[in-house]
């Protein structure tokens, strides 16, 4: 579709420019067939042409000014590069919203519909005849006068969506498309549906408060969490896009109970496997209690248990922990945490990899995941040595095993009283499944593409053998143009729209790397429950956003998630985990996109479009899914924005996700009016009727 449509996205990017564009390209003959070209389309483009520049307009530095002698100067190449994006952006709105139209309208609109298909669609269901030609006209059934003038038929041009005329479809219903086709062939041809209109928001104040294009906006489509759709909707009611502060909120009363748990502070145990404050835990853990919180999570770390010799290990700390939390009456959802703690957005403790095993990584540092340039990543293990027996006589993966059987043996009274509810199997970074692709350690900043990890010797190995398998042994190689961790997708010959990553050795290559991962967990899930027989496991996927709204999804690829736009990456990772049961613990990523319009366009970024392919994903293979905030929240904005995508509205199979754990017990969680709105937020996860106060 992108590339039917970017002649279009070009002729609409210069209409917006006005003059700018037109003197600075003078050069160019086709000026004046491209905006004969815009005269034609005007009516859309106030859709989303010219009312999206509005977001853009702080980039705005360079206009066209006169310069001594009356010449103009060039065309900055940073306003060039701006106009790229714009394009970009727009051809990311117009795939929106033929996805809606097809999804909520049923809409039968080709795969590669362009935005002629769009209007021409709009105009039958409006009751105007529409020929292959474009030639367009009223409907004999259509009253005399309507949309004409002076008798003269006009074409349909919209300088907004509210112009849809809803008054021939009630909201919330499907009509057929109107007869008065004067012939078969055109009758065959404009066979569709209407747009559908969804119902009523439980936002809404008022049914009459808003036009029937604020409530499609609203309704249909998160706002608050789109900043191509912050960009776009300058024309509705502020109201509108300001739905979190400004709107009556959702009733959740009667709704699924979803448990709550808090995750517990990284340090609750020192790295001498002791319990830290433990007064002040009994004292937070009581609050916890008192608002009717499900459990607790905390990470059991390898680097504090299995610390000084192989299969030395020392649950002190933690036996004295669990007790205090089965005293108040929780549940445990624990996490074998097999990856170092510290250097990472949010943590404040250092807990390195155990100390014999930095010993062999001094020795052996190809134990760790490696960069293009050879730096080291000692943060976790490389999937490399799942099978080599390079610590002391083991392989990683019977590391892995040995140490959560000793877990399962060592709390075995939990596990039987049904204290421990969920054993989260740590898989890679952070304990989340996926390459160590962005380490700030290594000078990653936000939103870099990050590297490939597979450049230790057994993962070089495997490349090998896998490029010998396919016939091709000179693919047995990383990309040599993929840029570095702070390259951005179009200034790299590997990512940028069709780069290397879509032709045959990139195929490849990025089947192996993705293929590398999901047999990794593979393997350490099947011996997770082979340990924790009896107990639900689960595992932890990280929601990487940024460059979603690009054809590569660059950083997605560096992370190990086959993702581009032309493929499903998610699907093979849930089949995976419902192989052996597993549930799926997928961090929100929650970031209000409105307050950070700014960072979400240039690194098109779709947090909200990820999360629902993801959970899609899931839920088609039945997976329970649990979540969980990836930033601190204690505001109400913040905590409706979590239930929403807890519990879905209007979802035809009732979906909604199984568990939800907080980001994080702290002192500033239990303090007045983050309290409060705490409370209320673990009443309406449980579905239960909240009393309201003042926000």
């Amino acid at each position: 579709m992108a590339s039917e449509m970017q002649r279009y996205d070009t002729n609409e990017d210069d209409e917006e420019m006005g003059m700018d564009v037109k003197e600075e390209d003078d050069e160019d003959e086709d000026d004046e067939e491209k905006n004969a070209a815009m005269h034609a389309i005007a009516g859309f483009d106030g859709v989303h042409g010219s009312s999206s520049s509005n977001r853009f307009q702080h980039h705005q530095q360079y206009h066209e000014q006169p310069t001594p002698g009356g010449s103009r100067r060039c065309r900055p190449l940073e306003e060039k590069e701006r106009t790229k994006l714009r394009e970009r952006q727009r051809r990311a709105i117009t795939a929106k919203i033929l996805a809606g139209l097809r999804r909520h309208g049923n809409y039968n609109l080709r795969v590669r519909a362009d935005i002629n298909d769009v209007i021409a669609a709009l105009a039958r269901e409006a009751g105007w005849v529409v020929l292959p030609d474009g030639t367009t006209f009223p409907s004999r059934s259509q009253p005399q006068g309507t949309g004409t003038a002076g008798g003269t038929p006009t074409t349909m041009v919209t300088s907004s969506s509210s112009h849809i005329p809803t008054q021939h479809t009630p909201p919330g219903s499907l009509k057929d498309v109107p007869s008065g086709f004067q012939n078969t062939d055109d009758q065959s041809a404009c066979q569709m549906k209407s747009v559908f209109v969804p119902t009523s928001s439980p936002y809404d104040s008022s049914s009459t408060a808003r036009s029937h294009t604020s409530a499609m906006v609203a309704d249909g489509l998160d706002t608050q969490n789109d900043p191509f759709l912050v960009g776009s909707v300058d024309s509705i009611d502020k109201q509108v896009v300001d739905m979190h502060t400004k709107l009556q909120e959702r009733d959740f009363a009667g709704t699924p109970y979803i448990p709550v748990y808090v995750m517990l502070p990284l340090g609750v145990i020192n790295m001498k496997s002791e319990l830290v404050d433990a007064d002040g835990l009994v004292k937070q853990l009581r609050v916890l209690k008192s608002i009717n919180v499900d459990g607790v999570m905390v990470d059991c770390w390898w680097g504090i248990v299995e610390a000084n010799a192989p299969q030395d290990y020392n649950w002190n700390g933690y036996k004295r922990l669990f007790q205090v939390v089965r005293e108040h009456k929780l549940k445990i959802k624990v996490v074998m945490s097999f990856h170092e703690c510290g250097g990472n957005i949010g943590d404040d403790v250092c807990i390195p990899l155990p100390h014999w095993v930095s010993e062999i990584g001094r020795s052996n540092p190809d134990i760790y995941f490696t960069d293009r340039a050879g730096r080291r990543n000692p943060e976790c293990l490389s999937w490399g040595i799942d099978k080599e027996r390079v610590l002391r006589s083991r392989t990683a993966v019977e590391v892995y095993f040995d140490y959560m059987r000793s877990f399962r043996v060592e709390f075995d009274e939990f596990f039987e009283d049904g204290i421990i509810s969920m054993v989260e199997v740590g898989l890679g970074p952070c304990g989340e499944l996926r390459y160590p692709s962005n380490p700030v350690k290594h000078g990653w900043r936000y939103p870099g593409v990050g590297e490939f990890q597979c450049y230790d010797q057994y993962l070089l190995k495997n490349l090998r053998k896998a490029a010998e398998a396919r016939g091709h042994s000179f693919w047995a190689r990383g990309p040599d143009n993929a840029g570095s961790y702070n390259s951005r997708p179009q200034e790299t010959g590997f990512f940028c729209d069709g780069g290397d990553y879509d032709g045959y050795y990139g195929r490849f290559f990025l089947n192996w790397y993705s293929q590398v991962m999901i047999d990794h967990a593979d393997r350490v899930l099947s011996l997770a429950k082979l340990a924790f027989d009896g107990t639900c496991i689960a595992a932890k996927l990280s929601g990487i956003h940024w460059w979603y709204k690009t054809a590569s999804h660059a950083a997605e690829l560096t992370a190990g998630f086959y993702n581009p736009s032309n493929r499903d990456g998610y699907v093979a990772i849930a089949a995976m985990l419902k192989k052996h049961g597993a549930a799926l613990n997928f961090k929100c990523a929650e970031m209000r996109m409105l307050e950070e319009a700014v960072d979400f366009c240039e690194a098109l970024g779709d947090p909200e479009g990820l999360a629902w392919q993801v959970l899609n994903a899931a839920w088609d293979v039945s997976l329970p899914v649990c979540s969980e905030n990836a930033l601190l929240c204690h505001d109400r904005g913040g905590y409706n924005c979590l239930l929403e995508k807890a519990k879905p509205l209007n979802d035809p199979d009732g979906k909604h996700i199984f568990a939800f754990t907080y980001l994080r017990l702290s002192p500033l969680l239990m303090d007045g009016q983050n309290y409060m709105e705490f409370e209320r937020f673990v009443k309406r996860m449980h579905g239960e009727a909240v009393l309201e106060f003042p926000s």
